[in-house]
Parts: C-alpha cells; sequence; structure tokens
C-alpha cells in the first residue's frame, strides 16, 4: 500500500488519472439521476395486511346503485385465496385508519360513498406484497366493476408508509368562475389519466344532474277541500318519511318516536325521470273532505331544476381538486409528464405561465382565459409537495453541515486548503450512494419487477456518512503532520500515513456495512442501509487514495513545511 500510494505521487500523470477518476465518477453518478438509472421517490412502497377500496358513484346514485358496485368487488374479492375477509361500509366511512385521517373518511355520509376494508393473510407468509395485489386486481376490479353504474371511480387504498396525504397527485384548481373551473378541472383529469403511471383519477365535485321539485298548487288544493299541510304530509309520508307519535317505554327515559314511510317497494322507481315521478304521483290519492280520491298529480307541479353543487374553499378561494395515484412508480416522473402536456394542452384555451419562484411552488401554473381574461392557478400538492419540501430540507441541512464542518476545520487547521480537502472526501461518498442504489435497482428488479428508489432515508444515510468519511480524512492529515514533524519527506510521509491508517478505516467501513445489511432488507429505511453500505465503500476508497493526491499540493506542502518548522 505504501508503495502505491508513493508512486502515485510521485507520477504527475498517475495523480491527474486519480483525480479524473474521481471526478468521472462523480459526474456519472450524478447524472444517473437525470437520465433516470436512479429514480427518485419520497418513500417507497410497503407490504401491509390491508388496504381499503374506495367506491363513488355519481352524486345523484341511490344506495342501491352504489351497493351494486360494491357487491361486485365482493365478488371478485372473494376469488383471492389470500382474502381472508373483507368489511363493506355502505353510505359511511370504514373506522379510521393512519390513511383515512387526512383523506376525509370520517366525514363521508353520503349515499353515493362506501368504503371496502379488505384483509390478508400475513405478509410474512404470502409471496405476493400487497402493493403487488393492489397493481394486479385494480386494473381487473376497474374493468368488472366501474361500469355497474357510469361514472364510477373506483380507488384503492393502501398504507403509507410516511406523512399520510389527500393522495399521492393533488391538482387545486383556485379560481372565480365555476363553469370554467369544471370544465378545466375536466380536461386536467384527461391529461392524468393519459399519463403512464397514473391511475384513480378523480374529480372532488358533486356531479351536476337534474333533479326534480314537486311544488304544491295552493290554489288546486284550496278548490279541492284539502290543505296544504296535508299534501306535504302524504309527500314526506310517501318518499322520505316522517314521526307521527312517540311511544313512552321504561327501559328509556325520553320518547321514542315513531316513523313512518311507505314500504320500499312503494316508493322505488323502476326508472329515473320525470314520467316515472308523475306515475308515482298519480298512484298517491289523498281523501278530501267530501269524500273524494284525489290524486296528488293534480294538486302538485313536477319542475325540472339543475341540482346545486358543493362550494369548496380553500384560503378564502373557491376551488376544485383533482387528486391520483402512482402505480409502481414515483410520483415524480409521471408529475413531471402531465405538467409538461398540460403547458402544451392548454395553451389553446388559456395563457400558460410558470408561478415564479422556487421550491415548493415550482411546479405551479398560471392559466389566463383567452376568451374573458378569467385568471386560474393550478397548484400541485399532495406527496408531491411533502417530496419537495422533505428533499428541500435534507438538501438545506445538508448544506448546512458542509459549511459548519468546512468553518470548524479552518479554525483547526488554519489551512482553507485542507479543510476543503476534508470536505471534498465527506462530500464524494454521494458517488458510492447513487451508484449502490443503482445496482441494487437492478437486483431487484430482476427478482421482483420492482424499482428501488432514491427516497428520503437515502438522503438521510448519505448525511450521516458525512462525518464518518470526515474522520478518515482527519487521521491521514493528522498521522502526515506528526511524520513530517519527524523530519520525514512529504511523500513519504502520507504514503506511511496512509498504509498505517488504512487497516482502521477499512475496519470502520467494513464495521458499517455490516451494521448496516439488516437495514438493507427493510422496505422503508432499506434506502439508508444501501447508502451506508456503498457510501462507505466509495469513501474508503476516496480517503485512501483521492485524499492522499489532494493532500501533496502546494498550499498542504506549505503549511507542513511550517508545522516542521
Amino acid at each position: 500500500m505504501e508503495k502505491l500510494i508513493y508512486s502515485i505521487l510521485q507520477s504527475r500523470f498517475k495523480k491527474i488519472m486519480v483525480i479524473a477518476i474521481v471526478l468521472m465518477s462523480l459526474g456519472g453518478a450524478v447524472m444517473m439521476i437525470p437520465s433516470k438509472l436512479v429514480l427518485a421517490k419520497m418513500l417507497p412502497g410497503k407490504s401491509a395486511n390491508t388496504f381499503t377500496i374506495y367506491v363513488d358513484t355519481p352524486t345523484n346514485s341511490s344506495i342501491h346503485q352504489t351497493a351494486a358496485v360494491t357487491e361486485c368487488i365482493g365478488d371478485f374479492l372473494k376469488k383471492e385465496k389470500e382474502v381472508t375477509d373483507f368489511e363493506i361500509y355502505l353510505g359511511q366511512g370504514a373506522p379510521l385508519d393512519y390513511a383515512g385521517l387526512v383523506k376525509g373518511s370520517d366525514f363521508k355520509r353520503m349515499k353515493y360513498q362506501a368504503e371496502i376494508v379488505v384483509n390478508f393473510t400475513d405478509k410474512h407468509t404470502r409471496d405476493e406484497p400487497t402493493y403487488m395485489m393492489v397493481h394486479r386486481m385494480r386494473p381487473l376490479i376497474n374493468k368488472t366493476c366501474s361500469g355497474v353504474v357510469d361514472g364510477t371511480v373506483i380507488k384503492f387504498i393502501e398504507m403509507p408508509s410516511g406523512p399520510p396525504t389527500l393522495a399521492t397527485i393533488v391538482i387545486e384548481l383556485f379560481g372565480k368562475d365555476a363553469k370554467l373551473m369544471r370544465h378545466t378541472a375536466k380536461r386536467v383529469a384527461d391529461i392524468l389519466k393519459e399519463t403512464d403511471g397514473l391511475v384513480d383519477v378523480d374529480i372532488m365535485q358533486d356531479t351536476i344532474f337534474t333533479k326534480y321539485e314537486l311544488v304544491p298548487d295552493k290554489e288546486k288544493i284550496i278548490r279541492s277541500a284539502l290543505s296544504v299541510e296535508q299534501v306535504n304530509q302524504i309527500i314526506y309520508l310517501a318518499f322520505k318519511g316522517m314521526p307521527i307519535a312517540v311511544k313512552n317505554t321504561r327501559n328509556q327515559q325520553d320518547q321514542i318516536p315513531i316513523f313512518v314511510r311507505l314500504s320500499e317497494k312503494s316508493h322505488r322507481f323502476k326508472n329515473n325521470g320525470r314520467e316515472a315521478l308523475e306515475r308515482k304521483l298519480s298512484s298517491l290519492k289523498l281523501m278530501n273532505k267530501r269524500g273524494m280520491m284525489i290524486p296528488l298529480k293534480e294538486i302538485v307541479s313536477v319542475e325540472p331544476v339543475p341540482s346545486s353543487p358543493t362550494i369548496f374553499r380553500k384560503n378564502l378561494q373557491n376551488m376544485v381538486t383533482i387528486t391520483a395515484e402512482c402505480d409502481m412508480v414515483s410520483q415524480v416522473y409521471p408529475l413531471l409528464d402531465a405538467r409538461d402536456i398540460m403547458q402544451k394542452k392548454l395553451q389553446d384555451e388559456f395563457n400558460v405561465t410558470k408561478v415564479p419562484g422556487i421550491s415548493t411552488y415550482m411546479f405551479d401554473l398560471n392559466l389566463k382565459s383567452k376568451n374573458n381574461g378569467e385568471k386560474l392557478l393550478l397548484r400541485w400538492d399532495g406527496e408531491m409537495k411533502v417530496s419537495l419540501d422533505t428533499f428541500r430540507d435534507l438538501g438545506g441541512a445538508f448544506i448546512a453541515a458542509l459549511v459548519l464542518m468546512f468553518l470548524l476545520m479552518v479554525v483547526y487547521y488554519k489551512s482553507f486548503a485542507l479543510s476543503g480537502i476534508v470536505l471534498a472526501g465527506s462530500f464524494l461518498s454521494i458517488i458510492g450512494v447513487i451508484a449502490g442504489h443503482w445496482v441494487t435497482d437492478k437486483i431487484q428488479f430482476y427478482f421482483t419487477d420492482t424499482n428501488f428508489f432514491l427516497t428520503a432515508t437515502s438522503l438521510i444515510g448519505f448525511i450521516s456518512l458525512m462525518g464518518i468519511s470526515a474522520r478518515s480524512s482527519l487521521l491521514l492529515i493528522d498521522f502526515s503532520r506528526s511524520l513530517i514533524a519527524k523530519g520525514m519527506e512529504q511523500k513519504k510521509a502520507i504514503s506511511v500515513a496512509t498504509a498505517t491508517r488504512a487497516k482502521p478505516i477499512m475496519l470502520t467501513a467494513v464495521a458499517i456495512i455490516l451494521g448496516s445489511l439488516l437495514l438493507a432488507t427493510d422496505p422503508i429505511f432499506g434506502g439508508l442501509g444501501v447508502a451506508l453500505i456503498f457510501g462507505s465503500m466509495a469513501a474508503t476508497l476516496v480517503s485512501l487514495f483521492f485524499i492522499p493526491v489532494l493532500m501533496d499540493n502546494a498550499e498542504a506542502m506549505h503549511w507542513l513545511a511550517k508545522e516542521k518548522k
């Protein structure tokens, strides 16, 4: 080792080659990210023993139509051998879990909403993880059951491995013109549906439909010897029901209301439409004071009116939310693809400009209508925003750590050059971190057909490596300093120091690698383990070959010569 390092330091060509190899490795590793050889994601998917299916039929659907969709899904789930049981919550949300806390499960109360909680056999006893099951079953269930009621949206919600969000991809569309917002949201949703990797696209707004109001004609009611109150009561009894009396009981202190309405068969319609409602009114008759039976159709008019959709607001602005999930891919790349397509396709109706600024709002778009000048704001949220915020904060922590390390080294060594050498040794471990993720991705994809992502835990591992890498550089510098102080020639001192300290440096790396092997198999913290393993390898090679070359420079020689005197 000593002879090898000394021969490198003696030859200018060999030193240039070492520097060139390291710089080329750094450039190649960094380019793996934009070239998509290494894929980035907030957190990878994890296998659990359960997931939830959200069912949203059109707003004007009946509870029976929603039940028909859930029964179709249930029939499919019964065929899955790994499914132990499932529960259908019709017209309500399932009991709150980690994902449902922010997805609004507790607020579901409408007849067009349902949730199905699916439980599987233990994840340690089956070969197929939950996310692979969802990937396999999603297209089959959508193909079979979404057509039971036109316009049904079926979403598969897996237990998140990190902070839960409303959805993986969330687009918030802000504006004042409700009609324009609804039209634009439909176009945005269509673009998301066409983007590879995105599934479960949904627009969180009510469907506009025609409803019918029953308006009593007071003049006809009076002429028919009836009362308006009598007409209202029979309408409520026929379609909705109402309490007509109370019952006392010894078991309860409060009176129990007696609720009455027509039978299920009597108030059900064969089809939706005005004619069906008028036929039902014709079958309902009231007896007037003269003993005559008066059909309700004669005294009640049916008037079609448009429905009033729910208005959603955020920060005092009207908003429409479009959501989508990612199918076995990182949310970063479909988002970038969809954003580019939106910028091109929306140009026919809007003047599209990017929102100025960086970080959190760097992907947002301003839309100005070419017809009426109305302005819309297209804002990205969901897991993408969490990812941006996380990577931004981790990047800030990384830069802060580098600056503090550099300042500390400057105070200790009183040399900017040596401090820069320590900093370079710490930063270059990123070569191993990125290359390690590429190797692991290829191995995992070969066995499981799934990708291994560069995640937030990977960055945590990279930041933690900085201290270990800096320690190796400090060992070489301090030992070289002590040898030169004893009269040894500089290149010889650096070579001896490198050879002597190689064993503790390598033992430290081996300890880290062995300690991180089990961590690398974890579905969540696997990125941290891979970063520590391969980053330690790269840091060791950099410390033993690249750092000695950097130490043998003019300014370092000047500093070491002063120490010798």
